[in-house]
Formats: structure tokens, sequence, C-alpha cells
């Protein structure tokens, strides 16, 4: 799909919810589908960890130390990889937090990478498709309630968020792109219905 924005959505898992918590494991999904995910080994400085987090997300710190990639790497990848992208997160504030530490940490400007919250994609990608198909512009609240209420009953019936970063930057790409398929197919439909 050639006509895709340069969109990522990103997720993280952290040792903690706690003032020193850290990031454990991040992936990223492109508009187009392309992901990656990378488990981070702590830096020497990171020593927070809450049990009650390893049971949420099931990644031990033994886990981290025997596969996980160095926080330099992680870092350096990210900014190659995602380096033109607009970023997205569900929670910009928790995940931006473990973005800005990881970067920090690997010696790089701490907002290198900035993510945005997931709903102004959403709320911009109606619009975009709206004014790109040419439906009045005093249409486009009506279309934008419809499509992110139905858009939000059909994630919803997934259940919970699985917490494992692939898994749910995976599901935030597909929210995204059901978001974009139902302002189409719902501007189609009336743009027909309107035509003489």
């Amino acid at each position: 799909m050639p006509d895709l924005p340069k969109l990522a959505f990103l997720d993280f898992e952290a040792s903690s919810l706690g003032k020193h918590g850290y990031p454990i494991e991040v992936a990223w999904v492109l508009s187009n589908g392309e992901e990656e995910s990378h488990l981070i080994r702590p830096d020497p400085t990171w020593t927070d960890w809450d049990l009650k987090a390893e049971t949420i997300h099931g990644l031990s710190r033994d886990r981290l130390y025997a596969e996980g990639a160095s926080v330099a790497g992680v870092a350096q990848r990210m900014m190659s990889a995602l380096g033109g992208y607009d970023l997205y997160a569900t929670a910009p504030s928790w995940d931006g937090k473990w973005l800005s530490r990881l970067l920090r940490t690997a010696g790089l400007p701490r907002h290198a990478l900035r993510l945005q919250d997931t709903e102004a994609v959403h709320r911009q990608t109606v619009h975009e498709v709206l004014r790109g198909m040419g439906v009045p512009a005093d249409l486009h609240d009506d279309f934008m309630n419809k499509v992110l209420s139905q858009a939000q009953r059909k994630d919803d019936e997934l259940g919970p968020a699985e917490h494992r970063a692939l898994a749910d930057a995976r599901r935030e790409q597909r929210l995204w792109l059901d978001i974009r398929r139902r302002t189409q197919e719902m501007a189609a439909h009336e743009l027909s219905r309107a035509s003489p």
C-alpha cells in the first residue's frame, strides 16, 4: 500500500511503574505492517524491579540478561529504523518516559524520538480520508464519532491488552487500519447516496 503515511505504533514493557522503573522490551509496527521487537538488557544502573509487573508481562530479569540487547544497541536501532516516522503510543506519557530513559542512558538526546497519542492519529486519519474523498466538512464530526466508536467497540471485543510489546503494537496498527478502512467505506457510501 504505497499511499500509507509514515507512521509507527510503538509499545514498551517496563520493570515497574515506579519512579525508577525502566524499559525492558520495545516493539513497533509500521503502518505498512513491518515490525520489530527487542528485549532490553538492563543497564547496570537500572535496578528497580517489581514482581507484580513481572507476573503481568512474564519477562524475568534472567531472560533479559540472557536474551536482551544492550541499551545502546536498541536505542541506535530505533534511531535508524524510526527516523522520519511519526511515532504513536496509547500511553504516551508512560511510553515516553521509557523512551526517554532508554535514549538518555544510551547517551542520546531524550527527545531524539518523540511519541504522540494514538487518539490524535485516529482523528487525523478520519479527517484526511474524508477531505481526500471530498466529503463536506460539516459532515466530518458525525463521521468521526461513528467510525471511532465502531472501531473501538471491535477492538474492545479482543479483550485486554496482552502486555507484550509486539502484540500490543500490532493491535494498535490494526486498529488504525480498521479506522482508515471504515472511514473510506462510510465516505464512499455517503457519496454514492448523495450523487444524483
